[in-house]
């Protein structure tokens, strides 16, 4: 399995983001600008994400730009894999790449908690994908239907993991588990999962400081 290597070559941002050393000293770091690949490319390149609450409109006024300042990442030889998930991974069928709308699609659904994949996100995103920028992992099982995923965006040697889902019990670890292999097999660094949450510190995630973050941003960025 691979990455697209070769993302589109894209031209400079139309906005211009503010140095780290002027953001404010806590999550949000930014409003307003937009969703185009450029945009897009520059801010996760600088260690930004977008995201609207969910009581608000895509729009430029309301794009909300995130720099936590405990920023969740999983080392990537600190995954913590199970038994149980092991077992699971030889159940499925692991693809990349060829389902990327479904994977997104399944990560907005309404039950979910993630109000703020709308249908504008999923747009932009999708554009991201077909210029190779952003990847899915698909989890595929025995009867040939997506059980799990996860999507996110690759510049150099990051790996910005945006949302992931599962249908069927394990298959959304499973999809972590093949791409923290896949990073390690294109010799990336940083695998970037924004928050720790109770469920990702439990599967290996730790909180790094903005500035720690930010360092090892640096690095991954020449890779």
């Amino acid at each position: 399995m691979q990455f697209n290597d070769s993302p589109a070559r894209l031209g400079e941002s139309k906005w211009e983001f503010p140095s780290a050393e002027k953001w404010p000293r806590n999550d949000v770091v930014g409003r307003g600008a937009d969703l185009e690949p450029e945009t897009l490319i520059a801010a996760y390149s600088r260690g930004m994400f977008p995201m609207v609450s969910s009581e608000e409109s895509t729009t430029e006024s309301n794009l909300i730009w995130w720099s936590p300042m405990r920023r969740g990442v999983i080392p990537l030889d600190g995954l913590r894999v199970s038994r149980s998930m092991r077992r699971s991974a030889k159940k499925f069928v692991i693809r990349v790449d060829t389902d990327f709308a479904g994977v997104m699609r399944n990560c907005a659904a309404p039950h979910r908690d993630n109000a703020w994949i709308t249908e504008e996100f999923i747009e932009a995103y999708v554009r991201l994908h077909q210029l190779g920028w952003a990847h899915s992992i698909e989890v595929i099982d025995e009867n040939g239907f997506l059980a799990g995923g996860l999507y996110g965006v690759k510049v150099g040697g990051l790996f910005a993991g945006e949302s992931m889902f599962h249908l069927v019990r394990d298959a959304s670890k499973v999809a972590l588990m093949a791409l923290v292999g896949l990073m390690v097999e294109n010799r990336m660094s940083l695998l970037d999962v924004q928050w720790v949450t109770p469920h990702l510190e439990s599967l290996g995630a730790v909180a790094l400081s903005r500035d720690e973050y930010l360092g090892k941003l640096k690095l991954a960025m020449t890779q």
